[in-house]
């Protein structure tokens, strides 16, 4: 066995004599029918975070066995291990103090259970980065799987899918231009498909950012959760982490200064989701490596918004995937990124880049010479409201909104806001 390699005999517990320790494991483990072959083999790790709370992770049950697949083909021997599963609508209050406590999660299972390497399913918004940030704190050798993104679905003649189509309606719902029958009947089709939403939100910014990162194989950012290839890219990533196993890649060789600066390139040429920001402050804080927002904002004049997605753009994650992924944003985006960053494949972004299929003509990743929008999608701002300063997602901005003056109101609670926000003598326009 690679001397990198320890199988069952790593993190044994502390029972002062690691022979005894071991001997224990094994006769407990035996007991859910385990051979010795399978127990001498490298062991990767599974976090599964499928639940029946989340639609997100519908489709981890069979990306698990096809991960499982992988794993054995290459000789290993997989483990799934339960981790919290979130979902950002069955989240009380909220779902960013839960991030935290899913990275603590993971983070404690990869360090405390026997494993040479793991692979990481996520999906839904909060679940990608407290995974990497687990990673990057136990520093086990890791890559990460994406459930994927649903497909779109219709309303009338009408494309919709979650979530930017979720708050359109609702606001002609509450405005009175549809009825309660029509919004019941949207409310069956905003989500057609398991998988993350079909715009580019937070869990759609997130896969496509871990990708730029390098923390995952090529392409698997977006293909659909219901894709064939879904399935396949899984397989894949279960027999490679038999390859970081044995080589011994760490996140802490994979996230870097450059790379978070490629990922948060790849967020403003996506006009991705704000919340990537937040969450690449975090993941990277676990290697101690700071962000500057002055510095990200320098960023956001370089970089235009190249990927024609909604809430910027017209199209959709089912559309970016035909039309070639991150595969057709790395092209244009090459003379921008740092070529130099190392990924999981052992290979630099920069040759990944070089060994891309060719390119196609499609419609919704523009040319860096052709933006959607080219004054940077997202800009930091300081000023009296927001002393240490604030970001704001221009590119999904209409202009009128870039420039207002105006009285401000102020509501005192979430309460207060419920019930003061529709009320006719509220003096607002």
């Amino acid at each position: 066995m690679n001397n990198k390699i320890k199988g069952m005999r790593r993190g044994l517990t502390s029972y002062g004599d690691e022979d005894f320790a071991l001997y224990l494991r094994k006769a407990f483990i035996k007991a859910m029918g385990y051979s010795d072959d399978a127990l001498s083999r490298p062991v990767i790790g599974i976090a599964n975070t499928f639940s029946a709370y989340n639609a997100c992770h519908a489709n981890v049950p069979q990306i698990v066995e096809a991960v499982k697949r992988g794993v054995m083909l290459a000789g290993g021997m997989p483990m799934e291990f339960p981790t919290i599963s979130l979902h950002e609508s069955f989240a009380f209050p909220t779902s960013m103090y839960l991030r935290n406590l899913m990275s603590m999660d993971t983070e404690e299972m990869m360090r405390g259970l026997p494993m040479d390497a793991c692979v990481l399913i996520g999906g839904c918004d909060k679940t990608v980065p407290a995974q990497i940030m687990a990673a990057a704190s136990a520093d086990v050798p890791s890559i990460q799987v994406v459930t994927g993104p649903m497909l779109s679905g219709t309303h009338g003649d009408e494309r919709v899918g979650a979530c930017t189509d979720c708050r359109r309606f609702w606001s002609e719902y509450r405005g009175g231009r549809i009825d309660e029958e029509e919004i019941n009947e949207i409310e069956g089709r905003l989500v057609p498909t398991a998988g993350t939403c079909g715009v580019m939100g937070t869990a759609s910014t997130m896969a496509c950012m871990m990708e730029a990162l390098g923390m995952m194989l090529p392409g698997g950012a977006t293909i659909p959760a219901i894709a064939a290839d879904r399935l396949r890219h899984a397989e894949a990533s279960g027999a490679h982490a038999m390859e970081l196993a044995q080589g011994h890649i760490r996140p802490s060789d994979i996230i870097t200064p450059a790379s978070i600066m490629n990922a948060l390139r790849v967020l403003l040429a996506l006009g991705g989701s704000t919340n990537g920001i937040v969450h690449m402050a975090a993941i990277a804080g676990r290697l101690g490596i700071q962000l500057d927002l002055e510095s990200f904002d320098s960023l956001g004049v370089e970089t235009p918004v190249l990927v024609d997605l909604k809430p910027n753009g017209d199209y959709y994650m089912d559309d970016f995937h035909k039309a070639g992924g991150m595969a057709a944003l790395f092209r244009e985006l090459k003379p921008l990124l740092n070529l130099n960053c190392q990924t999981v494949t052992g290979r630099t972004i920069g040759e990944e880049i070089d060994s891309l299929p060719n390119a196609f003509s499609q419609n919704v990743v523009r040319p860096i010479g052709d933006p959607i929008h080219s004054g940077g999608s997202i800009a930091f701002l300081k000023g009296n409201l927001a002393g240490d300063g604030a970001i704001i997602k221009q590119s999904a901005c209409s202009p009128d909104l870039l420039v207002h003056s105006g009285r401000a109101v102020v509501f005192d609670s979430l309460q207060d806001l419920a019930l003061r926000i529709d009320d006719p003598d509220l003096d607002v326009v």
